[in-house]
């Protein structure tokens, strides 16, 4: 009897951790067809087990508008991950993180193209400020250090 209902709470467990990671599955980018690091970025989501579906753009100023990215926050390249706002090469580790907390935010930054970040250049673990993108006017806060 207590075999029984081991086996089925570790049965239960690992449904519900297999549920969480099949959230994210799928990523929508919106970049330059000339953005080298951009494209390098989406390799690296591939790597990382996503699927991505790339849009091309050479308005990436109307793509922060529409998502309502604040100017301090923006970078490169835009992705879309189960509703929320991913701006520049955000390591999967935030994304995760993002997605499995399901955060009352727009989404996550990370500023610019920071050397040291995926899809750009060899990845320096530790060094990295994530900021979340509020809702509202909130000052940008820190959301990890990946």
């Amino acid at each position: 009897m207590l075999t029984r209902k081991l086996v089925g709470l570790v049965a239960l467990l690992v449904a519900s951790l297999s549920g969480s990671a099949a959230e994210l599955k799928s990523v929508r980018v919106f970049k330059s067809p000339m953005c080298g690091c951009c494209g390098q970025y989406v390799e690296y989501l591939k790597e990382n087990g996503l699927k991505v579906a790339v849009v091309n753009t050479l308005d990436t100023r109307s793509i922060h508008a529409k998502y309502a990215v604040p100017d301090q926050l923006q970078s490169c390249h835009t992705a879309l991950v189960n509703g929320y706002v991913v701006e520049g090469h955000v390591p999967i580790g935030a994304i995760k993180k993002l997605v499995n907390e399901g955060r009352k935010i727009k989404g996550i930054s990370l500023p610019g193209m920071p050397a040291g970040s995926p899809g750009m250049g060899q990845v320096t673990p530790g060094t990295l400020a994530v900021f979340e993108i509020p809702l509202g006017d909130e000052k940008p806060k820190v959301f990890s250090v990946e």
